[in-house]
């Protein structure tokens, strides 16, 4: 047997494979942290294919947060003004199913709520998802993908007929061009960069064009960067579109054999000419050109992109209007090229997998589509009309169901939504009206707990045996390798018990999650997600899997080819089999006419703009060290070391107009709250814009959440929040921002 077991990294959606052993090895030394407590070794896994044996400072460190702060035993309390208190895990089952059973009496099944987390295992979505749309009966399931990937979900559908980025790593180390936009990928991805900065220092030729507002480490290892205005990235997609039209950089053969809509699409880029996008953007025209040009003449174009185009009241708008660039070049389908998202959270695509998102089912399946719920209606054993035919609450409608006493009970589990979600100030305070929330995570405390009647202790990285699958499709089995801390359970554990006192005994009747993972495949079949021929014996014996991967080795696709042979692709035999490395290799989409669309859009701009009151743009992301709101990170030595406090990032030209300097203190107002950073004077930030880091919640520091100031407004068909921009204004003040030292010690709860 190996020393090490091997694993994934839990953090963010590059997929990290990472190998861990005991703290103590014979004839090695104890392995301890400063204060003495014993520390699982972590290395990077070699054999990942994703990460090649590479791993970052949150990857490296991660084992240091496994005992500190954990939450040991269920707790409970009657109101938000009581102390919890202790009960034993059959106490807690009690209690909760009991106010299931009363919720739907008295309110039916939409008066239930549950919001889940891309750090769940595949296993825990599915058991979650049949528990709530199945057996439950309400589709009110949504996850914090909610607030990360749904406009990549929903541009992927809309555009190729399914979720799915078509694209893998190889294809950092192949392409011509590599166009990043509202992505911070050195930062945010490190090691999908540290793959893409390789490959593009030892290929000259090849071109790095990085959109952003911001000077940041990816945008400085860039040939051309593009420091738009925020809210122009559909003028400059638009641009870039226009002067390929110009210039005659089309593919028109794959477009008349491959696509549909393009002429309302030309219609809408010809109202783009260059003078105009580069005015609205900020920008030099010669600056666009440079674009246009970078994508004309390259022959495999990768764009990449995150939270910065998502995270958009245009969100959806904007991935189809990048994955249009794409379309009118033919650069999709081949080695190095193709329009690839990069997932916040480790296993967010396993969520989408599962049907984790209020609008999804298992098995890329959606909640409207009668087929997809008889489907899955007929497979789980439930009475024909069963599943709700209507989406159910998104993140944010469960926020507003508890303003206006339509929720009745919350569930939340392995997320912190009472630092994550928008308009924060509006969102605790709709907590705070929860007749009955139960929060199930790892430790305590964190924001969120403060709101709950209920908390219960859940296993976490390590502790559990299950499947996460990563940006490039990639499925790995993650190992347990030790046993949950006291009394803490997997997620699907709790879940399915749940379900099984809710006298739903044969739907839950799973020995372990191989038998959880077993069922939930079977729901791919035949889908685009076909994960088939994957189970949790196939990865142990094989190693890391990407989908598709059906039952057969090689399985025959359905369709002919709609490709000419004028068109340079490896389109030979008249039928193509299954690829796993790309998607669409085939040039068929999965449209009911096999043809990918364009989508027409007009760009228009922020939800909230600037004005004389509110003058700034505020946008926010992450650091390199620290991952989303701290629950994990923020115990971790090293890391808060490297980043000890928030900040504000200011121009010069704007700090000198308000008299800022580096280290003083700025209030920051917008519309919904206040908050105050320590100003960093820097020409990294264009004019205009200020950016703050969304890591720091109230358990680390006073008055620093960047959500007390963003808004809830958000794209109408993935209804993502736009949380990357709103209008602010600044006030320099002499008070010191606060910043919170906790003592890293083990929970008694």
């Amino acid at each position: 047997m190996s020393e090490f077991s091997k694993t994934l990294c839990p953090y963010c959606g590059v997929g990290c494979g990472l190998e861990v052993s005991p703290p103590a090895q014979h004839g090695k030394a104890t392995n301890r942290d400063s204060q003495g407590n014993l520390i699982w070794r972590v290395r990077g896994d070699k054999a990942h294919p994703s990460s090649q044996g590479m791993v970052c400072v949150k990857g490296a460190t991660i084992a240091e947060s496994l005992d500190k702060n954990r939450l040991h035993y269920p707790m409970v309390r009657d109101s938000l003004d009581q102390e919890f208190r202790r009960v034993s895990w059959d106490e807690a089952f009690n209690i909760i199913t009991q106010r299931i059973q009363t919720v739907l009496f008295t309110q039916g099944p939409e008066a239930l709520c549950m919001y889940g987390s891309g750090q769940f295992q595949t296993e825990d979505y599915y058991i979650a998802q049949k528990l709530m749309k199945g057996c439950l009966g309400t589709n009110n399931f949504d996850a914090n993908s909610r607030l990360c990937m749904s406009s990549a979900v929903a541009g992927y559908i809309q555009s190729f007929g399914s979720d799915g980025p078509p694209c893998c790593y190889d294809d950092l180390e192949l392409t011509d061009c590599a166009f990043l936009i509202g992505t911070n990928t050195a930062e945010c991805h490190p090691i999908v960069f540290n793959r893409l900065e390789k490959y593009h220092k030892k290929n000259r030729k090849v071109k790095m064009i990085v959109v952003d507002p911001r000077r940041t480490p990816t945008a400085e290892a860039a040939d051309l960067h593009l420091a738009i205005r925020p809210g122009t990235d559909i003028d400059l997609l638009n641009g870039i579109a226009h002067l390929l039209m110009r210039w005659n950089y089309i593919d028109t053969m794959f477009m008349d054999d491959c696509t549909s809509n393009f002429p309302a699409y030309a219609e809408v880029i010809r109202h783009y000419p260059p003078e105009v996008v580069a005015r609205q953007c900020g920008i030099s025209i010669e600056d666009l050109e440079t674009a246009a040009r970078y994508w004309g003449k390259s022959e495999q174009v990768l764009s990449l992109w995150s939270m910065g185009v998502n995270q958009s009241s245009e969100g959806t708008a904007k991935v189809r209007t990048i994955i249009n660039l794409h379309l009118m070049t033919g650069q999709i389908g081949k080695p190095g090229a193709g329009p690839f998202s990069l997932t916040g959270q480790p296993n967010a695509m396993g969520g989408r997998e599962a049907g984790g998102l209020a609008n999804l089912l298992p098995g890329y399946r959606a909640v409207k589509n009668p087929q997809h719920r008889a489907e899955v209606e007929e497979f789980w054993g439930l009475k024909p009309g069963k599943i709700s035919p209507n989406p159910g609450l998104t993140a944010w409608d469960m926020i507003t169901g508890l303003e206006n006493s339509a929720v009745e009970l919350l569930w939340i589990a392995a997320t912190n939504p009472a630092v994550s979600m928008p308009d924060l100030e509006r969102t605790k305070k709709a907590l705070l009206r929860s007749p009955f929330t139960i929060y199930q995570d790892a430790y305590y405390p964190t924001e969120t707990s403060a709101y709950a009647h209920v908390l219960l202790p859940a296993a976490q990285w390590g502790e559990k045996t299950g499947v996460m699958t990563n940006s490039e499709r990639v499925v790995t089995l993650c190992q347990a390798f030790r046993q949950p801390p006291r009394e803490a359970k997997a997620d699907w554990e709790i879940f399915a018990e749940v379900g099984r006192r809710l006298d739903f005994e044969k739907e839950f009747a799973f020995a372990n999650s191989a038998e959880v993972y077993a069922e939930f495949v079977k729901l791919t079949k035949t889908r685009p997600c076909d994960m088939t021929g994957i189970s949790h014996a196939q990865l142990q014996a094989e190693g890391p899997t990407q989908w598709p991967h059906p039952e057969e080795s090689y399985e025959l696709e359905s369709s002919t080819p709609n490709c000419t042979d004028a068109i340079n692709r490896d389109c030979t035999d008249a039928i193509n089999r299954v690829s796993n490395k790309r998607l669409y290799t085939n040039l068929r989409f999965h449209t009911p006419d096999g043809r990918a669309r364009f989508g027409a859009y007009y760009s228009k701009g922020l939800a909230e703009p600037p004005d004389p009151d509110y003058p700034f743009v505020l946008t926010n992301g992450r650091l390199y060290g620290h991952w989303h709101t701290q629950t994990r990170t923020g115990r971790i030595e090293k890391i808060c070391k490297m980043h000890p406090e928030p900040f504000i990032e200011i121009h010069p030209r704007d700090a000198a107009r308000l008299g800022v300097v580096d280290n003083m203190c700025v209030e920051v107002r917008s519309r919904r709250g206040k908050a105050k950073f320590t100003a960093k004077v820097t020409k990294a930030i264009a004019p205009g814009t200020v950016f703050v880091p969304m890591h720091w919640g109230s358990l680390w520091a006073d008055n620093a959440e960047a959500n007390a100031l963003t808004h809830s407004e958000s794209c109408p068909d993935s209804l993502q929040p736009e949380l990357k921009a709103c209008a602010v204004q600044l006030i320099p003040i002499s008070v010191e921002v606060t910043v919170k030292n906790y003592q890293l010690q083990s929970s008694e709860w």
